[in-house]
């Protein structure tokens, strides 16, 4: 049985370097009927617990350590015993909201996960945090980018631990080498696709 792809939508605070945002977030669940990977726990657990409907939960797999993007993850962990994955060079991120709690395991570049006779390739997309990283699934024809890349272009910079020429870098190195066609959903907003990114990057 091949993979499936379910979507939940979160709302919440995303805060750094002294401001707060409101903030809709995309959390993607990647699985067949008996288990899943869930990217990136968002503001609400409960709604994530729901829509994993009792499948063995493989991961929790953190794009990078924004807030917004992993506040949720302790307690989805705990709900569905499932370990935590995050990139250690967000390491000091995931400590400002979860001090208390380490990560179970480390995501790197190339990284293989296996899921449901399946196979998810990590690719290490920093500029956007240090730790940034995508997911992406060949046979699906997917990229999860997290906040690396977005519909309309490069994610946000100018913050702590951020950098726009290093994430440009990553987006044309690791994003823009695949097939034309590869769906990019995204950790905020629309989904699209790396032709329409690249000609948007391009242009």
């Amino acid at each position: 049985m091949g993979l499936r792809i379910d979507h939940v939508v979160t709302s919440g605070i995303f805060s750094l370097d002294g401001e707060d945002f409101d903030v809709d977030n995309n959390i993607w669940l990647i699985g067949n009927d008996e288990e899943v990977v869930v990217i990136d726990a968002a503001h609400d657990h409960r709604p994530i617990v729901e829509a994993i409907g009792g499948r063995r939960t493989l991961g929790v797999l953190c794009t990078h350590g924004h807030n917004d993007h992993i506040n949720a993850a302790v307690e989805l962990a705990e709900a569905t015993n499932a370990p935590i994955w995050l990139h250690p060079d967000d390491a000091m991120l995931w400590d400002v909201v979860h001090p208390d709690r380490r990560i179970d395991d480390p995501l790197r570049q190339g990284l293989k996960i296996s899921l449901g006779g399946d196979e998810l390739e990590i690719l290490h997309t920093p500029g956007h945090s240090p730790g940034g990283c995508c997911i992406h699934v060949p046979t699906l024809q997917t990229v999860f980018s997290g906040d690396t890349l977005f519909n309309g272009g490069p994610g946000a910079t100018g913050r702590s631990f951020s950098s726009l020429d290093l994430l440009i870098e990553s987006i044309r190195a690791k994003l823009f080498v695949l097939a034309p066609e590869t769906t990019v959903h995204t950790g905020h907003g629309d989904s699209t696709s790396i032709k329409v990114e690249k000609a948007n990057l391009q242009g």
